[in-house]
């Protein structure tokens, strides 16, 4: 076996762990695989000769890689955490289900954008709290990843444990729709039909969507009736956008279940849409989520 044939399966025993870094800070697996074979070019060029602590190193390259990627995603103004599940149909059709032709329609042509907390933060910020909180990673080499002191690498993670209990601040145009969620979900947790019917427009409408297939229901009485009879204590709800419009990703155990999108008019929801598909949520939305 030659040097670099000994150096690629050195690398390839710290792929996933890479992988899993870039994941986290990027929210997106194409583009940690991006980081990650970028950072394999690099050790290539560089030859592990040298490098005393390989798993280090790799951690250090690919950390700032990304840190690269998201300043240049802040450059280009790219919408941050695309994440295409599907299937979240805008208009009912009258039926209770969906046929499998449909189904692949919407699959192909519906996408899915959630913009969670950990948009809010700085990319020095999400580097300095993936690598520190998820990762373990010492400050004083996430200092040396962000070419900060000790101290301000310290100050970043505190910083963004910060914003993310505060969670994402939404934009002015959605506060009132968000006050409307907000209230639904109170209700729900307390199985509060009276107010329920008070933030649910007379006509409201709610498909919900699931592997066992689409259901429809019209009417506030009815609406109320199904989200008190199927509320959980230990739902957690994150505040997303759906498609444009305010929602929320429940996540229950720390798994993600579920993706809701409300349309809100005069200070009601007149729509909600959800979309129960764990197995693909749980591939698509990062572990810092939950």
């Amino acid at each position: 076996m030659t040097e670099e044939e000994e150096l690629a399966a050195e690398f390839e025993t710290q792929r996933s762990y890479l992988h899993a870094i870039a994941f986290r800070v990027l929210g997106s697996h194409a583009d940690a695989d991006d980081a990650v074979q970028e950072a394999w070019l690099r050790l290539a060029r560089t030859g592990g000769g040298d490098i005393e602590d390989l798993r280090g190193w790799l951690t250090t390259v690919t950390s700032r890689i990304c840190l690269d990627m998201l300043r240049r995603r802040g450059v280009r103004g790219e919408q941050p955490l695309e994440l295409s599940v599907g299937t979240l149909g805008r208009e009912a059709d009258g039926n209770s289900r969906l046929d499998p032709e449909e189904e692949a329609v919407l699959a192909d042509s519906v996408g899915l954008a959630l913009y969670v907390v950990m948009d809010a933060l700085t990319p020095a910020e999400r580097v300095s709290f993936v690598l520190h909180d998820v990762f373990e990673v010492p400050f004083d080499a996430i200092a040396t990843v962000l070419g900060r002191s000790t101290a301000a690498a310290k100050m970043l993670a505190s910083r963004a444990r910060g914003r993310l209990r505060l969670g994402t601040p939404m934009a002015d145009a959605h506060a009132v729709a968000r006050d409307v969620i907000d209230a639904f979900f109170a209700a729900v947790g307390r199985g509060d039909v009276a107010t329920l019917l008070t933030v649910l427009a007379p006509e409201v409408e709610l498909r919900a969507q699931s592997p066992e297939g689409t259901v429809v229901l019209r009417g506030a009485g009815e609406v109320a009736a199904q989200a008190t009879r199927f509320a959980r204590g230990d739902a957690l709800a994150h505040p997303v956008l759906v498609d444009g419009v305010p929602g929320v990703l429940i996540v229950i155990g720390g798994r993600p279940v579920t993706v809701v999108a409300f349309t809100v008019a005069n200070g009601a929801v007149t729509a909600i849409r959800a979309l129960t598909a764990p197995a693909r949520l749980g591939q698509i939305v990062p572990s810092w989520v939950a």
